[in-house]
């Protein structure tokens, strides 16, 4: 099967502007597409997959991923998707978050001469007169067409700054940059990219002619993607200090029975042919899927050892054993202790193992937090400094542990 053919069979492409081009393009290996990445953390989380996946996918094809690094639109914020506008960061924080980047992507694609390259949009950006800007770039857009496009379509209800509507001309306008400059021929983006990934490919063809290259397709990041990067904590980090190679591997083990094979099949390397087999797969079975995807990829973000370990720590949990030492863990000081001991809601928030502390209680007078196995029964109960040293497995529900220690 083609890589083309591929990438449909996988569930990864949405939508595309011009489907034989972009198909003999990828298939030949002819491709030099970027994929943008905006440093608005210092890790990639699990909303980031299907785009690294890709590159890596596309890589091993023979073809030159670009991996473009937002430092200049970082400034700006993109609105798609957001009901408020973004934090300003500043610039040491945006090469900070930049430099993780690229540390946690060569895991997934190889960088070096004739192979994958990466590129941070400051460089071109931040030089850009502003005149110059608005008479080179600024004629080729249409403001009617602008707020028809879905990126803008949420903000314009609450209100969108001048500021965040420059985002689709500075994104436009890394496209027309990186075909020039890098032969680039080809955009990847989300779903809830399309708009301004469609105005790169009419600036390039506006300014170069309708018979310049420039390619796009997108894929269901943001709808199916972008959803699995979040949980009741919050992201999940690529980063181990942030997200533990064992709770990484727990949030892949628990996702849904309605999501596991399409996650299989779009974020692991097995071949389909396998995954195919899998589609009948039904009640225990599914189980046994939900640990083929954890460890998939776990050993592709962590390595093999680490997959190793969270499977074996997952196994020992599930089965009642005493086996705890991947489990992650929070060291509770004596400054959180009132008259030797810390109270429930205090420990579950310590631990951050609840959004919130209303949250808290009704997770405890539901009866889902139980501390060594026992269920806890009311809110007031508090947990020892002597427990404490011994150390405690805190479980909420049935899927997530916790040790807290002193």
């Amino acid at each position: 099967m083609k890589i083309y053919d591929e990438l449909v069979a996988r569930g990864l492409i949405a939508q595309v502007t011009d489907e034989e081009e972009i198909k003999n393009l990828i298939n030949e290996g002819k491709a030099t597409f970027y994929i943008g990445f905006d440093p608005t953390a210092d890790s990639l989380h699990v909303g980031h997959f299907m785009a690294l996946c890709l590159m890596k996918r596309l890589q091993m094809a023979g073809n030159k991923p670009v991996v473009l690094i937002g430092g200049g639109t970082g400034y700006i914020g993109d609105p798609s998707g957001r009901t408020d506008m973004r934090s300003m960061m500043t610039p040491e924080t945006i090469q900070h978050n930049c430099d993780c980047f690229r540390k946690q992507m060569e895991r997934f694609i190889e960088f070096g001469e004739d192979k994958a390259i990466m590129v941070n949009n400051a460089d071109w950006l931040l030089k850009l007169n502003y005149i110059d800007l608005l008479r080179e770039v600024g004629a080729c857009f249409s403001v009617n067409n602008m707020l028809r496009a879905e990126c803008y379509k949420q903000r314009m209800e609450k209100g969108l700054s001048f500021l965040e509507f420059n985002y689709m001309i500075m994104q436009s306008y890394d496209f027309y940059h990186l075909y020039q400059h890098y032969g680039c021929n080809m955009q990847f983006g989300g779903d809830d990219q399309w708009s301004n990934m469609l105005g790169g490919t009419e600036l390039i063809r506006r300014k170069l002619g309708k018979d310049a290259y420039a390619m796009t397709i997108t894929l269901l990041m943001n709808s199916e993607g972008k959803k699995m990067g979040k949980t009741a904590k919050g992201a999940v980090w690529l980063d181990p200090a942030k997200t533990t190679p064992f709770e990484f591997f727990q949030y892949w083990r628990n996702v849904a029975d309605s999501d596991v094979l399409k996650c299989i099949r779009m974020l692991t390397f097995l071949p389909l042919e396998q995954i195919d087999a899998m589609d009948a797969w039904e009640g225990s079975q599914l189980n046994e899927a939900k640990e083929i995807l954890a460890y998939e990829l776990t050993k592709l973000v962590h390595g093999e050892e680490e997959a190793e370990k969270a499977k074996t720590a997952s196994h020992a949990l599930f089965a009642g054993g005493g086996d705890d030492s991947n489990m992650p863990t929070t060291t509770i000081t004596g400054d959180q202790l009132t008259d030797g001991a810390i109270g429930i809601i205090d420990l579950l928030d310590a631990c951050k193992l609840s959004p919130s502390r209303s949250e808290s209680r009704r997770l405890i007078q539901q009866g889902g937090v139980f501390v060594d196995d026992a269920k806890v029964e009311s809110i007031d109960v508090k947990i020892t400094e002597e427990q404490l040293k011994n150390g405690i497995k805190i479980r909420k529900g049935k899927k997530v542990f916790h040790k807290a220690i002193m």
